[in-house]
């Protein structure tokens, strides 16, 4: 994951706020945060979380992963499951450790599916999704026959 950019993303933050005709004062109403804490974050002295930046993202009308992209949070060349990681990273019932988690564990499943793999070496069933063609079971063991009283047959 890159690091993040405070210096650049500040300055993309004025740069849309000034483009929609916002003071800072308005822009700092509108997202939900202070005017001094909004001011620190342009001028690059202050690191917002992610659910900051979806607040500021949506007073603008510009969307989050355009500034998450801009923070570093998010890598601008990986556009599968750009929808996922911004909702992850702007949900407010986890932690930042808890989404930096779910994240690691996305990229890992998706370098996975994305590996090119050697052929299967011979006598190698190819994998398939076997529990949903209904072959996953093993047998069972059988029980011996009882009775209607539970006793067993002889």
């Amino acid at each position: 994951m890159a690091s993040l950019n405070v210096g650049s993303l500040g300055e993309y933050i004025r740069e849309q706020r000034r483009t929609a005709q916002y003071s800072l004062r308005q822009l700092a109403e509108a997202a939900g945060v202070s005017n001094p804490y909004l001011s620190q974050i342009e001028r690059g002295l202050r690191k917002p979380s992610a659910e900051i930046l979806q607040q500021i993202a949506r007073a603008l009308r510009i969307s989050a992963e355009t500034l998450y992209v801009q923070a570093g949070i998010l890598e601008e060349r990986r556009e599968e499951g750009l929808e996922l990681r911004a909702a992850i990273l702007a949900d407010p019932l986890i932690n930042e450790q808890q989404k930096q988690a779910l994240l690691a564990v996305y990229d890992t499943f998706l370098k996975e599916n994305t590996t090119p793999r050697g052929p299967a070496p011979k006598g190698a069933a190819p994998k398939q999704d076997q529990a949903a063609e209904g072959q996953h079971d093993a047998p069972r063991a059988e029980r011996p026959a009882t009775t209607a009283g539970g006793d067993r047959e002889i």
